[in-house]
């Protein structure tokens, strides 16, 4: 059985919250229909982090996005950093994260949309539960009404709660640093994921200070998922959950790479990852568009795609 409660809030901002006999998933439409949580309950196990320092709130369009890091997933669109593309001025992390959604119940489904006010994409998200597993699933619909040919970037931003020793899991074939500034690492050559310097890259390390940035891509297939495994000796954690797996599954035709920021205390000292389909790399739009690596709606087209999230035992 599947239910969906609409009278919840949070730091005075509407909460929508989808459960099931697995799961407990709480959207927050008027902040980019952000999921601030997502508990599964026979473990009791919050997968999401969130920044204790921050209150739930809908920021100005055009603010920058770090000071801002909320946690949650947030999806970023129509860009990453700050660029103009094909003449229309995109700001920090894109327009979607700052959008107050409109959203309403269909039976057990959540429907949110809205649209791009500068940018002019519109965007669609179905988001219903299943009741025989700790899975969420998401159809989306993007369309460009505009008489204009878009260029996009589209990436999901699922910042996850971690511990030392949990182990980030990916089918990448290859993968090379976003940014030596966001790097413990010294080179910017493509590797072969998750071996750099002599180090594994898909272990979370202790909180150091350090951030990793990585493209993951030639993917074997459409996932990458954050695990915690039996705890090795000489490694406390606590409360004991058992194994634990949080994993995206998603088209490769849509998003055909995925990539990896994350904090081990090295920014503004939050300990975090976050898991990152992505529809183009690098990591600006202008550039991708010459390598031929971008997401792109002619005037009128529409992109429909389904994802899914699995979040429970790592059975």
């Amino acid at each position: 059985m599947t239910e969906i409660v609409d009278s919840l809030q949070q730091d005075g901002l509407r909460i929508v919250r989808l459960r099931s006999e697995h799961l407990e998933v709480d959207v927050a439409p008027q902040v980019g229909g952000r999921i601030v949580g997502i508990r599964h309950l026979g473990s009791g196990h919050e997968f999401l982090w969130r920044n204790s320092r921050l209150r739930l709130e809908r920021c100005r369009p055009g603010s920058e996005y770090d000071p801002n890091f909320y946690g949650g997933i947030d999806e970023l669109l129509p860009n990453d950093i700050p660029e103009t593309i094909g003449g229309v001025a995109c700001p920090d992390h894109g327009e979607l994260w700052t959008r107050s959604l409109d959203w309403r119940i269909d039976g057990r489904t959540l429907l949110l949309e809205g649209e791009l006010p500068q940018f002019g994409l519109t965007y669609e998200r179905r988001m219903r539960l299943r009741a025989d597993s700790p899975h969420v699933d998401f159809h989306y619909r993007l369309t460009n009404p505009t008489g204009a040919e878009r260029h996009f970037l589209w990436k999901l931003h699922a910042a996850l709660a971690v511990e030392e020793g949990d182990v980030i899991d990916c089918p990448a074939r290859q993968a090379q640093v976003v940014d030596l500034a966001y790097s413990r690492f010294s080179t910017l050559r493509p590797f072969a994921w998750p071996h750099i310097e002599g180090q594994r890259a898909d272990v979370v390390p202790a909180q150091n200070g350090t951030v990793d940035f990585f493209y993951l891509f030639d993917l074997q297939a459409g996932r990458i998922a954050w695990r915690r495994e039996s705890a090795p000796p000489g490694l406390r954690r606590a409360p004991p959950s058992g194994p634990l797996r949080f994993e995206y599954t998603f088209d490769t035709k849509v998003f055909p790479c995925a990539w990896l920021f994350a904090s081990y205390g090295g920014l503004d000292g939050h300990y975090t990852i976050v898991l990152e389909p992505c529809s183009t790399m690098p990591i600006r739009v202008d550039e991708a568009i010459r390598h031929g690596r971008c997401s792109r709606l002619l005037p009128g087209e529409v992109l429909e795609t389904e994802v899914s999230l699995y979040a429970g035992p790592d059975s």
